[in-house]
């Protein structure tokens, strides 16, 4: 079965196009990890209008790339500044920059680099072998089933997002209210459009994607003091040395691969806690005489290795489910509907080609972050230097010119700039921003699976308890639910 994914994808997977898009997804992917205050949610936001005009495999190879060096490219930020370039890479900051202070900052970024495409090639065979059987289970999957799907993934994104529960499920709800915005597929009403035709199609997710993460990220930044400033970095070279050792410490590094595969295919758990826990895993399993957080190669091996497996493991219920495992592979679910393919087991059974090209360039991905991050790492360390007051600018023009671009309107760009003062004012307010996107992803596939079900049943709402599994999720949904109050309850009793 696996096989036929490959020998079916070869074809697309193999075009120039997208050999050529995945390495250049790569150096953007490093650029913008490196970068604090962006990293790879951000690169695919900001490329995810240029993206959706291309090849299905070749704009996924694109965007995957992107997510693949974001999550890499926060180590050389937090080795050479002692600030990560994403949240993925705060545990590197342990051993990463004690080893630059040593005077080794080459060896430590090429350990990082070489962890991270090692951890993430291994997430990729578990998401290979993985995701085709998961599909294959979920084939049988009526409108019962995925609705119930769909509302585990509202909840588990919530639950284990961190924050508050409350502010998370309102965020979530907001992000549903969005999507219920339009013309209604089933009785081609009007909903919420306020007599303007510019919301007969609701608004689009890339607009407001852009709004929420990046103008506001860029709005949030430029009210920092920080804007004239240049990072004093030094320039490091990494060395292919590097590779011998980081295998070294090869029980470290499938141990801690194997840990960011699994939280990776936990919807909501993501890179921080898998780099987290595989660093302290690592900690109580040293040998005596390592000294972690002092400077060692093996903290530096478990973090990286964790952080890029885990992208591994949350495509794996991105691709068969449909449910994203985090923010960016959100964004992933939404080129793929973009695109005109809906993830799942249908994607499977009638594309085939698309699944397989997506596997390999995926797998490719890492084999082009060891190369790409050994060989340009110099590279990465000049645009460390670049003060924000350049940057923001830039990245403004940018977001504004993709948005325009998805369909020429004028009304997107005002959807990006208001859903951008929306973004800030969640920020504000300490609300998360990932929920809103997640419920105006799964809100269409919620509503139309929900509605579809009570028209087929015959007993009303006891179709979603008459089913083996769709009972079996019901179970599930509900314990998400008393594990929210439960959650709620002890936060409470700690403030």
């Amino acid at each position: 079965m696996i096989i036929d994914f490959f020998s079916a994808g070869f074809d697309v997977f193999s075009s120039p196009l997208a050999l050529i898009l995945t390495f250049t997804g790569i150096i953007v992917g490093l650029v913008v990890g490196a970068m604090p205050g962006l990293g790879p949610l951000m690169g695919i936001i900001l490329l995810l209008p240029v993206a959706i005009g291309l090849p299905a495999v070749a704009a996924m190879g694109f965007l995957i790339a992107i997510f693949v060096g974001g999550s890499c490219g926060g180590s050389i930020s937090a080795i050479l500044l002692r600030i990560p370039g994403t949240p993925l890479a705060a545990a590197t900051l342990y051993d990463g920059y004690p080893l630059a202070q040593k005077g080794r900052a080459s060896d430590a970024i090429g350990i990082a680099i070489t962890s991270s495409a090692i951890g993430g090639l291994i997430g990729g065979i578990v998401l290979v072998f993985c995701a085709p059987i998961l599909a294959n289970f979920a084939s049988n999957f009526a409108p019962p089933e995925y609705a119930m799907l769909a509302i585990m993934g509202l909840f588990a994104i919530v639950v284990i997002s961190g924050g508050s529960v409350i502010k998370g499920l309102l965020a979530g709800s907001f992000g549903l209210i969005i999507s219920t915005i339009g013309t209604d597929s089933f009785s081609t009403g009007l909903r919420f459009t306020f007599g303007s035709h510019n919301l007969l199609n609701g608004f689009h997710i890339v607009a407001v994607v852009v709004g929420l993460f990046a103008i506001s990220e860029m709005t949030f930044q430029m009210l920092k003091r920080d804007l004239l400033e240049i990072p004093k970095v030094k320039v490091a070279r990494p060395g292919l040395r590097t590779i011998s050792m980081t295998l070294k410490h090869y029980v470290n590094l499938v141990r801690s691969s194997a840990i960011g595969t699994f939280f990776g295919a936990i919807p909501g758990a993501g890179g921080v806690i898998s780099s987290f826990t595989s660093y302290a895993v690592a900690k109580a399993s040293s040998k005596p005489g390592e000294k972690y957080g002092e400077g060692e190669e093996g903290g530096v091996v478990a973090t990286e290795s964790a952080n890029n497996a885990t992208v591994g493991g949350t495509l794996v219920p991105t691709l068969s489910l449909g449910i994203p495992g985090d923010a960016s592979s959100a964004m992933l679910l939404g080129a793929l509907l973009i695109l005109g393919f809906i993830p799942g087991p249908a994607m499977f059974e009638n594309n085939p080609d698309v699944v397989g090209g997506i596997f390999m360039v995926y797998l490719l991905s890492n084999v082009f972050l060891l190369i790409a991050g050994i060989l340009a790492t110099p590279l990465f360390v000049y645009v460390l230097r670049i003060p924000k007051v350049y940057l923001i600018p830039s990245i403004l023009l940018l977001c504004s010119i993709g948005t325009f671009a998805l369909q020429a309107s004028v009304f997107d760009l005002q959807v990006m700039f208001a859903f951008g003062l929306i973004g800030l004012l969640f920020r504000a307010a300490n609300y998360p921003l990932a929920p809103v996107v997640i419920g105006m992803i799964l809100g269409p596939i919620l509503e139309a699976n929900f509605r579809r079900s009570l028209l087929i049943s015959r007993e009303g709402y006891w179709i979603f308890l008459d089913r083996p599994v769709s009972a079996s999720l019901v179970t599930i949904n509900a314990l998400l639910i008393l594990a929210m109050i439960y959650i709620t309850i002890k936060r409470m009793r700690e403030s």
